[in-house]
């Protein structure tokens, strides 16, 4: 299933998590605190839009599964993972983009 392929890049990010910054990209990122995080997080959006305004279907997907996985790295460096973002968009299923919007607080 496709959803396996999350729960698998949830466990190696558990790792690199972990490991030296020696070691991997990521292990790398991790250690070098949110700020680093965010800035690829930010750089990967600012991708994904211009491969978006382009029309080019296969930039647009490499894009979007880089913004995906910085993404990931994110929530990982805060305790999350993508069950928690699953389980959100699960809360709002069902409901119209206007109603969740009224429903939110604050």
């Amino acid at each position: 299933m496709k959803q396996d392929i999350l729960n698998s890049l949830s466990e190696i990010l558990d790792q690199r998590k972990q490991a030296s910054p020696d070691e991997s990209y990521t292990a790398k990122l991790f250690n070098d605190g949110v700020d680093s995080i965010l800035k690829k997080v930010g750089e990967e959006a600012t991708e994904t839009i211009i491969a978006s305004k382009s029309g080019d279907n296969a930039a647009i997907i490499h894009e979007v599964a880089d913004l995906w996985f910085h993404t990931l790295v994110l929530l990982k460096h805060h305790g999350l993972d993508h069950a928690d973002i699953l389980a959100e968009l699960e809360s709002r299923f069902g409901l119209s983009g206007l109603e969740e919007k009224a429903n939110r607080k604050g």
